[in-house]
């Protein structure tokens, strides 16, 4: 056996900032040099960030990343980092004319994702990603052309294989030519973003692909939020008999440094196997001395709620920071989706820099202003009231609207005010409409959908009673005092329109039409499925019609965070205009 001291660095990079990125990786890069590590491992596309969409196509992009990934080589031998071994993702190009051609079908300039090997001031070998997922809110086969090899490097006597992300994930490819090789440890980079529960599915994932490849498996994932998307970290190691022995925690930058025993590798692989060259490269042939190892650590898990919670918080704080922004601003009403938005934001980035409006009108309750107050006392955040009914009369007066004209009126108004803020103070405003009214079209374009980022926009209500009641019960456990008030989780939502209005006036209650939303919008089950699975016909009927004909709002509500299975925006894609209709009544009647 020889041993191996790997640093697994999970880091929040930004996408384009190739600079800021490679000034990153040498930080930790130092850090497991002090640590002792003699391999470093940084997630997919580390250098340029993740994912990188059409800058994959700009020819200046990946030149920028090719130079720098060269670039970052030598710094790290100037900067005497040069003896440790570091595997870096980064945007490459398809040499030779077999793949560096432009052709139909092929993406411009034929750009890979790519995973450099750093070693005394060179880039030694690159491993290039075979599988390019084009499902869910992947869309690579767009953007990259696939590899052909798989990577083995010889470090201090253990052939370590490099694979990327879905490699992993898909049967065959370079992962299961990984035990073909011979290989002592089989490395994945990743960029794997979060949703629900998936923590589960990577680690039986790592287990099982550790077995298959009979070697130790290093996973090294992503951290931070990108747009909708967020990494949760969850960097993690198994034994070659699948046992788990080492896991960072989720939605944490750090570097987690195992000591591994490993196989000393006894030949030298080589050849073809299932269509894939096994290409082998030698660093250090030599086993290092024996040296006495540190403990593995496991992280705690989180419960699904402080995992949802979590992502929220973390996708926030990164679109509001990376963009650019310094506050946010967001319509406080005493309700239970606003009140969950602030306590989020004030997590995020701090009570000081979240600004709470409030707007009450002529029908706003004395309870919901009064919750209002109380949650801004609790939070500490900035809070202004801002009555609008002197705004309101002159169009009502002028325009002659009524019924749902007026009510709309409201919230069109309220979105004035806040974008008129936003635009004199520079605040980002959030929008804190959630999954099922954004499901059903219960939002006003214009009004309360507005704004630039929607922390709910993929959490059904009845997620967000759950993560209510989950960061009061947490508040209370670590001694402090619950941010949102016990009355704006209790009383029955309203959107305050209209006199003694409340939500179940137009919709189902919220526990069955989540579930109803789950079957038809997360499970794309058809009419006659979801009455066969004991749905009211007319209900069903009445739903689909709703979701299907807010499609339009949908497409011009603010980006949010992905935490389901399918998120709207990038894993679920209807066309607007779109005239087939799902048959309830057809469906009952067979």
């Amino acid at each position: 056996m020889a041993q191996v001291r790997v640093a697994l660095a999970q880091l929040n990079v930004t996408v384009g900032d190739v600079d800021g990125n490679s000034d990153k990786i040498v930080a930790w890069v130092r850090n497991a040099v002090e640590r002792g590590a003699r391999l470093v491992a940084f997630p997919e596309l580390a250098l340029t960030g993740y994912p990188v969409e059409d800058l994959a196509l700009r020819a200046s992009f990946v030149d920028a990343s090719q130079v720098k990934i060269r670039r970052l080589a030598e710094r790290l031998a100037a900067e005497g980092l040069g003896d440790i071994v570091v595997v870096c993702g980064y945007l490459d190009r398809a040499s030779g004319t077999a793949m560096g051609v432009d052709r139909l079908g092929r993406p411009k300039g034929s750009p890979t994702n790519a995973a450099a090997v750093i070693h005394q001031g060179r880039v030694v070998t690159s491993a290039v990603k075979h599988h390019l997922p084009n499902y869910g809110v992947f869309d690579e086969f767009r953007h990259f052309v696939p590899g052909n090899t798989l990577q083995v490097v010889r470090i201090h006597g253990v052939d370590v294989a490099i694979v990327i992300c879905e490699d992993l994930w898909q049967d065959g490819g370079p992962a299961a030519v990984a035990k073909a090789a011979g290989a002592g440890l089989l490395l994945v980079i990743n960029s794997s973003p979060y949703e629900a529960n998936k923590d589960d599915v990577r680690g039986e994932l790592v287990t099982r692909r550790a077995r298959e490849a009979g070697c130790a498996l290093a996973y090294v994932n992503l951290v931070g939020g990108q747009d909708e998307l967020v990494f949760d970290g969850d960097s993690l190691i198994a034994g070659a008999t699948g046992d788990i022995f080492a896991r960072a925690p989720q939605f944490e930058q750090g570097s987690m440094v195992v000591d591994l025993d490993l196989p000393a590798a006894t030949g030298t692989p080589s050849g073809s196997h299932e269509g894939i060259d096994i290409v082998h490269t030698v660093i250090h042939d030599e086993p290092l001395p024996a040296y006495e190892p540190i403990a593995a650590a496991v992280a705690p898990r989180l419960s699904d709620e402080a995992e949802m919670y979590g992502a929220i918080v973390t996708g926030l704080r990164d679109y509001v920071q990376k963009n650019g922004f310094k506050s946010v601003l967001l319509g406080l009403s005493g309700g239970i989706d606003s009140s969950l938005v602030a306590a989020i934001a004030c997590d995020a980035i701090g009570a000081e820099h979240v600004f709470g409006i409030s707007n009450p009108s002529v029908y706003s309750s004395e309870h919901s202003k009064d919750d209002a107050a109380e949650l801004a006392a609790r939070t500490g955040l900035n809070y202004r009231v801002i009555p609008i009914q002197p705004m309101v009369q002159p169009f009502i007066d002028t325009l002659g609207l009524t019924g749902l004209a007026e009510e709309n009126l409201q919230a069109r108004v309220r979105a004035v005010v806040w974008m008129g803020l936003s635009n004199a103070d520079g605040h980002l405003v959030l929008a804190c409409g959630n999954k099922s009214e954004l499901s059903v079209g219960y939002s006003t374009i214009y009004g309360d959908a507005v704004g630039g980022y929607a922390p709910l926009k993929d959490v059904p209500k009845t997620v967000v009673w759950r993560l209510a009641k989950w960061r009061n019960a947490d508040a209370e456990k670590r001694g402090q005092q619950p941010p949102i008030p016990e009355n704006s989780i209790a009383k029955p939502p309203s959107a305050e329109l209209r006199p003694g209005q409340q939500d179940t006036d137009s919709l189902p209650p919220y526990d069955l039409l989540d579930d109803m939303l789950d079957d038809y919008v997360e499970q794309d089950r058809g009419s006659a499925e979801l009455v066969a699975a004991g749905f009211e016909t007319e209900l069903v009927s009445k739903v689909i019609q709703l979701v299907d004909r807010a499609e339009y709002k949908r497409r011009q509500f603010p980006p949010g965070p992905k935490i389901t299975h399918k998120a709207f925006g990038r894993d679920r894609r209807l066309p607007i205009t779109n005239a087939w209709r799902e048959d309830a009544r057809k469906a009952a009647e067979h």
